[in-house]
């Protein structure tokens, strides 16, 4: 742990250690993250406020915009800080309607890898998750083609590491048989508890756990516990679930977007607030 990375650090690889309290970029895109944002300038701040306040895990992705997030995060901070990590996605693309279609093919998969290397200015991608069709992660199709995919680019020195989104647990297990997988993104907040047990078993195996959409997503967490334990310790509810996540396990990791600094730094403020037992036991009650 180091006293200046938001929510300490967690060493997943050699190579590989992130600050548990990370950035998500997807909101730096124009609405429906499509198309340029209305200030652009506020979104470079908003990374470079993100890296002095000890960030140095952003999440992106080539689909954002599409293009448009990566090349802000490269105006905004390449040459990159020697501990920032980037993890990116790939398996999906949009269609000019804003829509997100699954893209598996191992072609297009390499095509999107190399679009992502190129928009981001690297030779090589510390993180790439392998995004599947389903938010849920409730499918236990097989995924050993499109994850071999990306383990035949990681052996070619173009990926670093493997991780998962919208998985399930026996995928997980499949993707491990091919390729170390170092993170795994699924929906998971206060109210979203589906995948408890796999939290659990990231944690019991040195996986960090991204939870997507830690505040709700398109439908924010309402609750009136969440509102009076808030309250009583003097803090916004979205700092309370933000909080509550960082303490479910040791490997959670978050990755709350923004494209405000204000709201950015309040974010990161959640990374300092301790929860009572008392409070953990009453939030806990949410999801249950």
């Amino acid at each position: 742990m180091t006293s200046s990375a938001p929510g300490g650090t967690l060493t997943l690889a050699d190579d590989l250690t992130i600050s548990r309290m990370g950035y998500g970029a997807m909101q730096l895109a124009g609405p429906g993250v499509l198309g340029p944002p209305k200030d652009r300038d506020q979104a470079v701040a908003v990374l470079r406020e993100a890296v002095d306040l000890g960030v140095t895990h952003i999440d992106t992705s080539d689909y954002y915009g599409p293009v448009v997030v990566n090349e802000i995060i490269k105006e905004a901070l390449h040459p990159y800080p020697a501990d920032l990590r980037i993890v990116t996605k790939v398996g999906a693309r949009r269609g000019d309607d804003g829509s997100w279609n699954p893209s598996l093919e191992p072609d297009d998969l390499q095509a999107q890898v190399r679009e992502n290397l190129r928009h981001l200015g690297l030779d090589a991608l510390d993180v790439v998750n392998l995004r599947l069709g389903s938010f849920e992660g409730d499918s236990d199709e097989s995924i050993a083609e499109p994850f071999g995919a990306l383990a035949v680019l990681q052996q070619q020195g173009l990926i670093r590491h493997l991780g998962l989104s919208g998985i399930s647990s026996a995928q997980l297990t499949e993707a491990q048989t091919i390729a170390p997988v170092v993170t795994v993104q699924n929906l998971y907040n206060l109210a979203a508890r589906k995948d408890d047990d796999l939290v659990d078993r990231c944690e019991a195996e040195n996986i960090a756990f991204a939870a997507f959409f830690p505040l709700g997503g398109f439908s924010p967490l309402q609750s009136e516990t969440l509102t009076g334990v808030a309250a009583r310790l003097e803090a916004s509810p979205q700092q309370v679930a933000l909080a509550w996540l960082l303490q479910r396990s040791a490997t959670t990791v978050l990755i709350p977007g923004t494209s405000s600094v204000t709201h950015l730094r309040e974010n990161i403020a959640a990374a300092s607030l301790e929860l009572p037992a008392d409070a953990v036991a009453r939030l806990d009650s949410i999801g249950r």
